[in-house]
């Protein structure tokens, strides 16, 4: 009688302990540095959001997983990288290499321990040309205005940031431009979550800034984010 042989499935792969979402607009350059800084066991999901420097291409090639978005606007990224994540937690990181994905390893282990809600980054530049005059001073005015809305005393309302996925999208968040960063916060605020932030080194991103490079983006930024405080402070369905 011939024996015969079998053999075991082959294991699914471990679903990823973290989804990073790092939105892409032309950032060839910036990728290969920031995709080898995400932490190992945790899964980069590149959002491009239309480049045309073959941004995709690169990520793939890198073993990130690429997701496309066709609406432009750093929000549309952002909530699109969201929404495709599977992780219980989801982090962002701007993909420009201004900021180090490894920094986000505190972040995560705060979240997970159950000491804050939401972990956000608190840029610290490491030389004068790494955040201009008229970002800092826009991202001042800003942190002001959030205070009086909410009460929250963040010295910086950066891109770094961990959260859990499930009651981020619970948030309902809406903007789709410059202004999602800051409704995040200010629904967060709202439902009563607990925010912390701690201060990450900032360098000089990888080429042209696409939202504060200048004084015109900068302003159009602060519109953007002015109009998410006037949101009401009641919202049903936020969670806490």
């Amino acid at each position: 009688m011939r024996a015969v042989t079998t053999s075991s499935p082959a294991p699914e792969p471990d679903p990823p302990s973290v989804d990073v979402v790092l939105p892409c607009l032309d950032e060839a350059a910036a990728l290969p540095w920031v995709l080898e800084r995400v932490p190992p066991g945790w899964r980069a999901l590149v959002v491009d959001n239309g480049s045309t420097d073959g941004s995709d291409r690169i990520a793939r090639e890198l073993g990130a997983t690429v997701v496309h978005e066709g609406r432009r606007g750093f929000g549309a990224a952002c909530h699109a990288g969201l929404t495709a994540a599977t992780a219980d937690i989801v982090c962002f990181c701007d993909c420009d290499a201004s900021l180090d994905p490894a920094d986000l390893l505190p972040f995560v282990r705060e979240v997970r321990a159950g000491r804050a809600d939401l972990v956000l980054g608190r840029r610290r530049p490491r030389s004068l040309g790494a955040w201009p005059v008229h970002a800092r001073a826009g991202n001042l005015a800003l942190s002001r205005l959030l205070r009086r809305r909410t009460g929250l005393r963040l010295r910086d309302l950066g891109p770094l940031r961990a959260a859990r996925r499930a009651d981020l999208l619970a948030l309902e968040l809406t903007d789709r431009r410059s202004g999602y960063p800051l409704q995040m916060v200010v629904r967060a605020a709202d439902a009563g979550w607990r925010i912390t932030e701690h201060d990450v080194p900032y360098a000089p991103r990888t080429g042209a800034s696409k939202v504060t490079g200048t004084w015109r983006g900068t302003f159009q930024t602060v519109r953007d984010m002015s109009r998410v405080l006037q949101e009401s402070p009641a919202r049903e369905g936020a969670v806490s």
